[in-house]
């Protein structure tokens, strides 16, 4: 089944789960769902179970209640079509990837369509999403991305692109560039060194969302430059295994390093989360293992 056509199945199974919700004895006059219990009625529905069971196996009770505790304490994504947001939930789960934001492998973020006024709830992959699924392949050596400090940056070497980083030379905080490592098995290696504006002029071209005070970019730019290098990097010379394009496309959002054409018609902006704890994706280690 292609990845176009698994979508549109699940998004028929969730369709299906909330059109046959009823309202909830209690409720004022009978006739109102609030949309927390809309998601866990959707959730619960048999149908929706499992789509989830095929995917995450005995994980998936833990990964849905995940999802409901995300969705109850963001009061931004609760703004959103619950239906969206459990769509949105399954690409992560495809990819077997938490959304537990502190853990920065995943995350669901509300936007704005300016053309709609509607919320609309996104998909989002870290830096360590990717790290994880260039991991998975069991075709890489080393894979790293770190930021490089001021006179840590010793040489590059323009042929192969390579760089000579000495910590021992680092003279300031002031952050000058990150970098992209990977080295495969039978020993081909690949670095990518972007500065700190060349970070922000990609940014700025291909990222709808970067100018908003509350972007991922406004709440935690490191994490998002590191990401801009890794997934350039590894959608050049990584090995790209059908998880890895499949990651791929659920992370092409309109506010994310689209092609071009795709940042042209977009037309979203990030609306601020009451939970912005996103930004604090890049105080758990790297090599943290997401859900196996």
């Amino acid at each position: 089944m292609t990845l176009s056509a698994n979508s549109k199945k699940n998004n028929n199974v969730i369709q299906q789960a909330a059109a046959n919700i009823t309202p909830a004895a209690g409720n004022s006059g009978g006739s109102i769902v609030r949309p927390i219990d809309k998601l866990k009625n959707i959730l619960s529905a048999q149908s929706v179970q499992e789509q989830f069971k095929s995917v995450l196996a005995e994980n998936a009770g833990a990964f849905v209640a995940s999802i409901i505790d995300l969705y109850n304490t963001d009061r931004t994504l609760q703004a959103c079509d619950p239906k969206s947001v459990v769509m949105e939930a399954l690409k992560a789960a495809s990819l077997k990837l938490p959304i537990n934001k502190q853990l920065g492998f995943a995350w669901i973020v509300p936007y704005k369509d300016n053309k709609t006024g509607q919320h609309i709830p996104t998909f989002q992959l870290g830096y360590k999403g990717y790290i994880q699924l260039a991991m998975r392949t069991g075709a890489y050596k080393h894979i790293n991305a770190d930021v490089v400090y001021e006179g840590e940056l010793v040489k590059k070497d323009k042929l192969t692109g390579e760089i000579e980083i000495d910590p021992d030379k680092r003279i300031s905080d002031k952050k000058i560039g990150y970098f992209a490592f990977i080295e495969t098995l039978n020993g081909f290696r690949k670095t990518l060194y972007l500065t700190v504006e060349e970070v922000v002029k990609h940014a700025e071209r291909y990222s709808k969302s970067y100018k908003s005070q509350n972007s991922v970019w406004a709440t935690d730019f490191d994490s998002m430059a590191l990401k801009t290098c890794l997934r350039l990097l590894l959608g050049k010379y990584g090995i790209m295994s059908v998880e890895m394009q499949k990651a791929y496309v659920e992370d092409s959002a309109p506010f994310e390093e689209t092609a071009p054409e795709e940042a042209i018609e977009a037309e979203h902006e990030i609306v601020e989360s009451e939970d912005d704890s996103a930004g604090d994706a890049t105080q758990t280690a790297n090599n943290e293992t997401a859900m196996e």
